[in-house]
């Protein structure tokens, strides 16, 4: 059998109530699945940024995951949240530190929605807190169909990781989110874009895999959202 890279997946974390009286992680079944489809083996990551290094120890690459809750302004000079911001600052805390880490060792790492952001943030990048109060004319980024379908197309741009890996110029993608990268970092590119502007992807051009993408890939709603991920998987072996 192929050897099979793991995977460090953080989770995500809700307070008490539904599933458990305590405190809880979930994370959706798709993000293992996709992850073990496309070669992996998944372990998930809970969230002790003091063990931030010593996960890293143990994982060939890190996939951080979206969630409905937002980065902290603060983090990235953001100003005063506005008033749909979301924290959980214990998740934020961990995943901005497997982060930083993963990059630190060039370790390959894959954003996924919030976890693009996420990445954005730690490569010196900023975000739009709120796309309705910032883009006019913005799409439905948080699409009203089912996030097995698509909700738009994003332009894919020449040149980069993102498009070497799916061959194309354009994807159908789901959309889930109401912020989105406002700059990329320095050594950071835009690799896609949605029709009313907003950013879609961003990746580092001074690591050899550090991808985010703004939609969910795990869902497979475009043929291409597959090698998305295995391409992540081999870049760990």
């Amino acid at each position: 059998m192929t050897h099979r890279p793991i995977i460090g997946v953080t989770l995500d974390a809700e307070q008490p109530g539904g599933y458990s009286k305590l405190p809880w992680y979930a994370l959706r079944q798709n993000y293992f699945a996709a992850i073990v489809e496309a070669g992996g083996l998944p372990i998930a990551l809970p969230h002790h940024a003091e063990l931030a290094e010593a996960y890293l120890d143990e994982i060939d690459g890190l996939m951080v995951t979206g969630g409905a809750f937002d980065v902290d302004p603060a983090l990235y000079g953001g100003g005063p949240a506005h008033q749909t911001v979301v924290l959980k600052s214990g998740r934020t805390d961990f995943e901005l530190a497997a982060t930083r880490g993963a990059l630190a060792r060039d370790m390959p790492v894959l954003g996924i929605c919030g976890g693009e952001q996420l990445l954005a943030v730690a490569l010196g990048g900023s975000l739009i807190q709120h796309i309705p109060d910032s883009v006019p004319r913005a799409l439905a980024h948080e699409q009203p169909n089912p996030r097995t379908e698509p909700g738009h197309e994003v332009a894919i741009a020449e040149g980069t990781l993102l498009a070497r890996i799916v061959g194309r110029a354009r994807m159908a993608v789901n959309s889930a989110h109401h912020q989105a990268v406002a700059a990329a970092g320095d050594g950071s590119v835009v690799n896609a874009t949605a029709p009313d502007g907003v950013i879609e992807g961003i990746e580092s051009t001074s690591h050899r895999f550090a991808l985010g993408v703004q939609w969910h890939p795990e869902y497979a709603v475009d043929a291409a959202d597959p090698l998305i991920l295995r391409a992540f998987v081999t870049a760990c072996r």
